[in-house]
């Protein structure tokens, strides 16, 4: 199967006056504020069609728009494009959940799949009125997962009584269509790790060093096989692109120093405010520091280079066994999008521009 190119879809711009202030400020942590911007919600969605990514991801947090519905309005703005829109689980029923899943599916030709994420931070879901420990989270999410999948393929009344969710003749009025890939999961704990060996189709291996990456793939398709299952494997990578290698390092460069000084300028209290920063608030070690530390780890593992060099890279994961590369990168300008469609060139075709690494 061939390698799958993911981007993503923001509600809103990145913070910033300019292309540059943008290109450097994606790296820094997201204010919680976030409109829902239709336009460019639609525009981000078709370039990233038209430059010929395959899916995309819609992220989630408790004060930003609905992933669900930034997802219905990036699948009505394209005709091929998949959507894999971040599920926290918590707030609702999974029947709910299914149902929305269901409709979107049917509605979008079945490009819609679910990224179920449990918080990663206790003060992160209890705004959304979840004050449920960590390892208890992952224990309602198994419940979740099964009734969430039971429903969806239920032909006949299901009842459930378990810890967390009651059903009394539950039954979907609709379905996904046959095949649809549903469920994504994310979590790197052994308990992550056999719920996407359960319940998912893809799983999301954490950003790692190439040979901790390939051990991971290992564990979770271990964990799928003693299932009876298999499960294709995501992963994420920071990219920072520039027509030579020591362009794009020099760009690194710049993008890092500039983030740093943008976000202590005038919204420096809504960067530290981010939620990316709510387990450091946990510690009680947030602060600017914090912020500038955030933005150096961002920029640290970026895969840095001309498109040939970055695909050459790239083409390690999936020599390593990754199905889905999701490119982490800002396209704030038409040299952006043009170094974009170069590099999904490059990795179409594996024979050009490898390099031994």
């Amino acid at each position: 199967m061939e390698l799958e190119l993911r981007g993503g879809v923001r509600a809103a711009p990145v913070l910033g006056d300019t292309p540059a202030e943008r290109q450097a400020l994606r790296w820094a942590p997201d204010p919680r504020e976030r409109t829902a911007d239709p336009a460019h919600i639609s525009r981000t969605a078709r370039e990233l069609e038209e430059d010929g990514l395959d899916s995309a991801l819609v992220v989630q947090s408790s004060s930003w728009p609905d992933p669900w519905l930034v997802a219905g309005w990036a699948l009505a703005a394209t005709t091929r494009l998949r959507i894999a829109a971040a599920h926290r689980i918590g707030t609702n029923s999974p029947t709910v959940d299914a149902r929305s899943l269901a409709t979107l599916d049917r509605l979008s030709g079945g490009r819609i799949s679910a990224h179920v994420i449990t918080g990663s931070s206790d003060a992160e879901v209890a705004r959304d009125g979840d004050t449920l420990p960590k390892a208890e989270r992952y224990r309602r999410a198994e419940e979740y997962l099964s009734v969430f999948t039971r429903y969806l393929a239920t032909e006949t009344d299901l009842d459930h009584h378990g810890e967390y969710y009651t059903l009394r003749a539950a039954r979907p009025g609709l379905r996904p269509a046959p095949g649809s890939e549903l469920i994504s999961f994310g979590g790197s704990s052994p308990q992550g790790v056999e719920l996407a060996a359960k319940y998912a189709q893809v799983y999301a291996v954490p950003p790692l060093p190439l040979p901790d990456t390939r051990l991971r793939i290992a564990e979770a398709r271990a964990a799928a096989a003693r299932h009876g299952r298999t499960l294709r494997i995501w992963r994420q990578v920071t990219v920072v692109l520039a027509d030579t290698d020591t362009a794009a390092q020099q760009h690194l460069r710049r993008l890092r120093r500039d983030a740093i000084r943008l976000a202590a300028g005038p919204d420096a209290a809504r960067h530290l405010d981010a939620v990316a920063l709510d387990r450091e608030r946990d510690r009680g070690t947030a602060g600017p520091d914090q912020v500038a530390s955030y933005i150096r780890r961002k920029l640290t593992s970026a895969y840095t280079g001309s498109p040939a060099t970055v695909a050459a890279r790239i083409h390690l994961l999936r020599a390593a066994g990754v199905d889905i590369v999701q490119l982490d990168l800002p396209t704030e300008t038409a040299r952006d999008r043009a170094l974009r469609r170069e590099l999904v060139t490059h990795l179409r075709n594996p024979l050009r521009g490898r390099r031994a690494w």
